[in-house]
């Protein structure tokens, strides 16, 4: 990490002052998006962004085509992501900066992706593209230029990845926190996947809970007290998943400030339900 600074995230104080200082500076990546309406993404951008940033769109760069499995948002193929990462200007010399539009979940997952695929150095901007904005930082407008080509080759394996199977062994023989809202971990309601209920064994943990009133992580002292009550231990396996990958992403970046090194579902409950064999709970526990 930059400066040998093991937290996900980074201030906007912290990025101005490398903006000013480094040479080259940060690759920095817009990754605002809106779910459910594929375009929101870049028009918010071209409306505001860093200086220098540029956009990253989640659907077509961070994730690979709807299929049969894989959830609503499936993990990229690994040879596309590397000709987009290079499109983008990433290189493994350089450190990269991610940020959205204020929810979180789009930079959650840039940072999670770019770290899956072995980039070391990668921070999200806390609080996105608002508390840059509410520092009195300087914006830019429409399309940045191109950047020069990168030169980063991926290499899965840097973070934890599981599986349909890997999921339900780690909600037997570990921790799988499941971090959607109450309601839908029960069964009682589920406004976008065909099937209500929750992977057999998991623990519901929702990630407003590690988020502060301003919808930015936690401190890790909180977060630590937060995930204790929960039964996560630094010698026990712990994982996330949501409906389609993007809270969990979340909910590993809190994790990872508590001090811990989870596992991610990627494809989570739009991904377990496509097999109809697997065992589906509902209920409180």
């Amino acid at each position: 990490m930059m400066a040998g600074v093991t937290s996900p995230l980074l201030s906007v104080a912290e990025l101005a002052a490398l903006l000013d200082s480094t040479d080259p500076p940060p690759r920095i990546l817009d990754v605002q998006f809106v779910l459910g309406d594929p375009d929101a993404g870049r028009r918010l951008y071209r409306r505001a962004h860093v200086p220098d940033a540029i956009f990253c769109d989640l659907d077509t760069v961070l994730a690979g085509p709807v299929g049969p499995t894989g959830g609503r948002h499936p993990l990229p193929r690994t040879d596309r992501l590397q000709e987009e990462l290079r499109r983008l200007g990433v290189r493994a010399s350089r450190p990269v900066v991610v940020y959205d539009e204020g929810a979180g979940m789009a930079a959650a997952r840039a940072w999670w992706v770019l770290r899956w695929v072995g980039h070391g150095d990668v921070r999200i901007l806390d609080g996105g593209l608002p508390a840059w904005v509410a520092a009195g930082e300087p914006t830019a407008t429409g399309d940045a230029p191109a950047p020069a080509r990168g030169d980063f080759t991926v290499n899965p394996g840097g973070m934890p990845l599981l599986d349909a199977d890997g999921a339900a062994r780690l909600a037997r023989a570990g921790l799988l926190l499941d971090v959607r809202a109450p309601e839908r971990y029960r069964g009682e309601s589920e406004p976008i996947d065909p099937v209500a209920g929750h992977i057999p064994g998991a623990v519901n943990a929702p990630v407003a809970e590690s988020l502060d009133e301003s919808g930015r992580y936690r401190g890790a002292e909180q977060l630590r007290d937060r995930f204790a009550g929960l039964g996560v231990t630094p010698d026990r396996s712990v994982g996330a998943y949501c409906g389609s990958g993007l809270s969990a992403a979340q909910q590993v970046v809190a994790l990872t400030i508590a001090g811990f090194e989870p596992a991610l579902y990627a494809g989570s409950w739009s991904d377990w339900i496509t097999d109809p064999h697997r065992p589906v709970a509902t209920g409180p526990s």
